[in-house]
């Protein structure tokens, strides 16, 4: 009888952790935060500038989608009906602007993108075949952050949408 209360105390069954090994976690998880955050912080403005212009891109690209799935022309005014957002109109009566009646979408590039801010050199005009509707209706639009961080979407005559770092000729 003696040696079996020895073995069940021996045998004692140790689950869990201890208390100084949940504060040892805690104090690493501490440091490796205060190092991380502040690293994170600085890529914030630039993920947010790439954010934005792969929005606007991604705008472009529905308007000249839109365009040719509808047979319509398309505009996406920049700048309107504020300076941080635009435009998407369904242009059915093919004034270039947007007119009472036809289908506006505006988005807001600050509701997403904040301290991002644009420009534009135009208005693009998407005709039914997909492409700009004359040589001045192509744009770039230029989009900065407060960080110095710069990126154009550039819309071409053909139609092509895509994103260029500032000053990249190509």
């Amino acid at each position: 009888m003696c040696c079996l209360m020895i073995d069940r105390n021996s045998k004692r069954n140790h689950n869990g952790f201890t208390v100084m090994e949940i504060i040892m976690v805690v104090v690493i998880m501490g440091i490796m935060g205060a190092i991380a955050i502040p690293a994170f912080m600085k890529l914030l403005p630039g993920m947010r500038l790439n954010g934005a212009a792969r929005q606007v891109m991604g705008d472009l690209m529905d308007a000249r989608m839109e365009a040719v799935k509808q047979n319509n022309q398309y505009v996406v005014l920049f700048g309107s009906p504020s300076a941080n957002q635009y435009e998407i109109v369904d242009d059915d009566d093919a004034n270039d602007a947007a007119s009472t009646g036809e289908k506006i979408v505006t988005r807001d590039i600050q509701a997403n993108f904040e301290n991002v801010t644009f420009s534009s050199t135009g208005n693009p005009i998407f005709t039914s075949k997909g492409i700009a509707k004359s040589l001045s209706d192509t744009a770039t639009i230029t989009l900065s952050n407060g960080a110095g961080g710069c990126k154009e979407v550039r819309v071409s005559i053909t139609g092509r949408v895509k994103i260029a770092e500032c000053g990249d000729s190509s």
